[in-house]
């Protein structure tokens, strides 16, 4: 398959919340709503605020367009940013200079999973920032732009009732995916086996609502020496997601609700060949624990093509793996505008590593775009027409579109600009 007739749709990407992303909070409480402000101690730094807490954004949650000497973990600001990162028709730009037909996004401000709301004191305020989010995101971004963006909700994870709610909500605004936490337990939450998650879980599988499971939140399982860098939590990151896949499969999580289906954001593959064949070989093995943790007549491999998709951004040794975990659990994700980002040229790495990998066109054409679509059950191509959904077709849409890096200072002086002029 040439790289230009490639169709690629990404499960896993993420959004700078722009300044309007809660405009659809209650009007009565609308003087609580969160809000972008400038940093108390820093006023060239733009920061959420929201109950008294002020969040700045993690800099290599936005370093897509930067030079790398300038990335970093300190907290950035819009000013400082690609404007795709925060501004939809600019993300609109970028998505097609990279030839990417869909993404599906996670937010930042929220926390991964609505993690970092959950903590706030007034739950009532967070309910509705929570429920804003999903208007904003799912029900107005997604049928703004048609077959661009997989609609995904966040949930009040702090109240399993209302997020039991939110997902027959969420449901019913065309809603395909939840985020949730990889490892609950890792956030301060009980476990996926503890049957505090039931409501939500069988709400999930009643409307066909996959979970989507980011790492990032279970970080905390991951204990390393004071020695440790920060390279070394970068590099282990995907290790969570094979706890989080052990925990959903032999914490009998599939078994209770084997309707359950389960994303693997950002966790890679490599790991899951080894993960099933230890499982097998245990559950063979070692009899004497009387581990009954399969839907009846499934072996776990069964279990795992069933029920989960994994995802990767670029991982050649992986795709030798694909007829042992079955090439139709794998997908392709962007990532953008994190640090471990393929853009602006991610058809490039992908069709050199699918190609060296020998992957026939269909399967090119699974991993790349038609996996995502019948696990999340939603279908781009009912908006854009296949002609034009191409790498090739895309690219021409944004042959004038700048993706050469640029300082920090910048994006600063055009964002000055711009503000001043809309003063």
């Amino acid at each position: 398959m040439e790289m230009n007739d490639m169709i690629m749709v990404s499960i896993d990407d993420h959004l700078i919340e722009p300044e309007d992303t809660f405009k659809y909070f209650p009007e009565s409480l609308k003087d609580q709503a969160p809000k972008i402000v400038r940093h108390p101690d820093n006023p060239n730094l733009e920061v959420w605020s929201f109950q008294g807490d002020v969040v700045g954004t993690h800099g290599l949650s936005a370093v897509m367009g930067l030079p790398k000497h300038e990335w970093g973990m300190d907290p950035t600001s819009l000013s400082e940013m690609r404007p795709g990162t925060y501004d939809w028709d600019q993300r609109i730009n970028d998505m097609n200079a990279n030839g990417n037909l869909s993404q599906m996004i996670f937010p930042t401000f929220a926390g991964f999973a609505g993690s970092h709301l959950a903590r706030l004191p007034d739950q009532k305020l967070v309910l509705a920032a929570i429920k804003a989010y999903n208007d904003y995101y799912v029900g107005d971004i997604c049928n703004r732009y048609p077959g661009r963006f997989i609609p995904m909700g966040v949930l009040p994870t702090f109240n399993i009732e209302e997020a039991a709610k939110e997902v027959h909500r969420l449901s019913a605004l065309g809603c395909r995916s939840i985020t949730l936490p990889e490892t609950p337990y890792g956030v301060g939450l009980p476990s996926y086996a503890s049957g505090y998650w039931d409501p939500v879980l069988q709400a999930m599988s009643d409307t066909h609502m996959i979970a989507s499971l980011h790492i990032g939140g279970g970080f905390s399982l991951l204990q390393r020496p004071d020695t440790a860098r920060m390279d070394d939590m970068i590099v282990l990151a995907s290790a969570v997601s094979t706890i989080c896949a052990n925990d959903m499969i032999l914490g009998g999580v599939i078994k209770k609700f084997p309707d359950l289906k389960v994303a693997m954001s950002e966790g890679g593959v490599g790991w899951v060949s080894f993960l099933l064949d230890r499982i097998e070989r245990h559950l063979e093995n070692q009899t004497w624990t009387g581990l009954d943790c399969l839907p009846a007549g499934k072996t776990a491999t069964e279990v795992w093509k069933s029920n989960f998709l994994a995802c990767y951004i670029t991982e050649p040794s992986a795709l030798d793996s694909r007829n042992r975990i079955g090439v139709e659990t794998i997908a392709w994700e962007c990532d953008y505008p994190h640090s471990d980002s393929t853009w602006p040229t991610s058809p490039e790495r992908f069709h050199k590593e699918i190609t060296a990998a020998g992957c026939t066109d269909a399967e090119i054409n699974m991993i790349s775009h038609e996996n995502t679509i019948r696990f999340f059950g939603w279908d781009p191509f009912k908006s854009i027409d296949k002609k034009d959904a191409t790498v090739g077709a895309l690219r021409k849409l944004a042959v004038n579109h700048d993706t050469t890096p640029k300082p920090k200072a910048e994006y600063q002086r055009i964002f000055r600009a711009k503000e001043a002029a809309n003063a």
